[in-house]
């Protein structure tokens, strides 16, 4: 390519991306979302938000044989948040979650956790009629500027425990789209199963999953 071709390209170039900017300045106006990693705890409103169905999972991880991590998905997931950024030790949450959603790479696996136990015993793991695995806040501990550890009750195969989950908060500010006040978090805690009669396996697929949260709630 010779020197007035690659000055012709990058020309062109540069007009597509100045174009592409100019053209889709409302994503871009104040009040959009952050940018990623800015973490501007100031635009969070007091209020109560809704989980963003479609853009909040639960994915977990187990041990498989000691060889690897097998990883899985929740998705479908509601609840809401109630909060006040300059007390947030008073916030409460709710979350549930569809167990009959999950998505795994295999669908063997999946029958497997949804499926009746055999000649009417306990199914291995959730089996058909499992409903919703819910957790309800019951303290918040506000451990640093945008951190926090969330205490409350994980019900899930008809029995409950508590679980707390570390906490961070990731981003608030407007959908450009829906025009919707909108605050996210991740969060992150480790479960023993068998707390919830989840003992398939055990102990060579580990009792211990590892829950990892991306949450997006939306100002109602």
């Amino acid at each position: 390519m010779n020197r007035t071709t690659l000055a012709v390209a990058a020309a062109a170039m540069l007009a597509i991306v100045t174009g592409g900017i100019a053209a889709a300045p409302a994503l871009f106006a104040q009040g959009a979302p952050q940018v990623p990693g800015a973490q501007d705890a100031s635009r969070v409103t007091a209020g109560t938000y809704a989980l963003d169905a479609g853009h909040t999972l639960v994915d977990w991880q187990v041990s498989h044989f000691g060889f690897n991590d097998y990883i899985g998905l929740f998705g479908n997931i509601t609840g809401t948040l109630t909060m006040d950024p300059a007390n947030i030790e008073a916030a409460s949450l709710t979350v549930n979650v569809p167990i009959a959603d999950v998505t795994v790479a295999s669908a063997g696996l999946k029958d497997h956790l949804l499926r009746a136990g055999k000649d009417g015993g306990a199914p291995d793991f959730f089996g058909p009629t499992q409903g919703m695995a819910t957790f309800t806040s019951t303290k918040v501990v506000k451990t640093g500027a945008t951190t926090a550890d969330i205490t409350g009750t994980l019900t899930m195969n008809g029995k409950s425990a508590p679980v707390t989950l570390k906490t961070e908060f990731i981003g608030a500010g407007v959908n450009p789209f829906n025009k919707k006040d909108t605050v996210g978090f991740h969060a992150r805690t480790t479960i023993d199963r068998t707390q919830w009669g989840v003992n398939y396996g055990v102990p060579f697929v580990s009792k211990d999953v590892t829950l990892t949260i991306s949450a997006a709630f939306e100002k109602q």
